[in-house]
């Protein structure tokens, strides 16, 4: 099989006989254009063009193949114009849900910016919330999760990993000092989770290795435990994302392996096929490189 993008390079050497004025209409050097269509002519394993001193001519066998390839053109050139038409008409909200401080680190790169680039008529709306709402129940069109989904109705994708460590104020520090090992966590007075959010796996994990230690201000969100954790009121188990960006924070433990989960981005089945959430589900993930570290950090 060959690369379809060298047919490209065959057809301007076609049109414009000369491989300098075929580079300058398709924007590449005259060494790129030799070298693609040496290419194509060794994986078809037939000389296409031979050089004449008035240029480039077609040979016999590249006669035959530019009425073909002329044919692919034009059903890339309709293909690009059909993906343009699609992204300038697809239209309406998509609401994601993720943590807040997701949705900040999201807002502060280019990465929507560049989505509303491609489709003008699409408009992202943020469901912020460190509980898990419920998609198939229509609480949101997609989101973007950390941690266990043993929903099967769902359709998910990875995209990054959780992190998590403890992390405590230098004020706290120089007032009580800071773990060495996970034997001494008891010892520290701890910022947690309320009774909403027990089966938070930060809340799971403290009561396991630290039955006893003391909860001295409990929180419904992730950036309540960082705003506690800055005021000096005690540890606090937070994602490093988040914690290692905070000057006023200092990570005294961790990353905790029990506290390790992936990012996914999540939809139901029967919205995966819609075009605005395909739109931005697709996106996410060939984006996903630039998603990564604002996830993790």
């Amino acid at each position: 099989m060959f690369d379809w993008n060298d047919l490209k390079y065959l057809l301007a050497v076609a049109r414009h006989q000369s491989t300098t004025a075929a580079g300058r209409a398709l924007q590449v050097n005259q060494s790129t254009v030799q070298r693609r269509l040496a290419e194509l002519e060794r994986d078809l394993g037939q000389a296409l063009v031979v050089r004449h001193p008035s240029g480039y001519r077609l040979t016999a066998y590249g006669e035959q193949l530019l009425p073909l390839a002329q044919d692919v053109e034009r059903a890339a050139l309709a293909l690009a114009r059909h993906v343009e038409t699609f992204q300038r008409d697809v239209s309406g909200v998509v609401r994601v849900t993720c943590p807040e401080p997701l949705m900040l680190r999201l807002s502060r790169s280019t990465l929507l910016e560049r989505f509303r680039a491609r489709y003008p008529g699409l408009e992202v709306a943020f469901v912020m919330s460190d509980k898990y709402l419920d998609l198939a129940q229509g609480d949101a069109d997609m989101a973007l999760r950390s941690g266990d989904t043993e929903d099967n109705a769902l359709i998910g994708r990875k995209v990054g990993d959780s992190l998590w460590a403890v992390y405590a104020s230098p004020k706290y520090i120089a007032r009580r000092g800071q773990p060495g090992s996970l034997q001494d966590l008891a010892q520290h007075d701890w910022v947690g989770f309320d009774e909403t959010m027990a089966q938070h796996r930060a809340s799971v994990w403290l009561q396991q290795v630290a039955p006893a230690a003391r909860v001295v201000a409990r929180n419904d969100s992730v950036l309540g435990l960082v705003y506690s954790a800055k005021a000096g009121m005690g540890l606090a188990a937070l994602p490093t994302a988040l914690g290692d960006a905070e000057p006023d924070l200092v990570r005294v433990l961790g990353p905790i392996p029990e506290l390790a989960r992936i990012w996914r981005v999540l939809t139901t089945a029967e919205l995966r096929h819609t075009p605005r959430v395909a739109a931005l589900f697709d996106f996410l993930v060939d984006e996903v490189d630039a998603l990564r570290p604002i996830i993790t950090g």
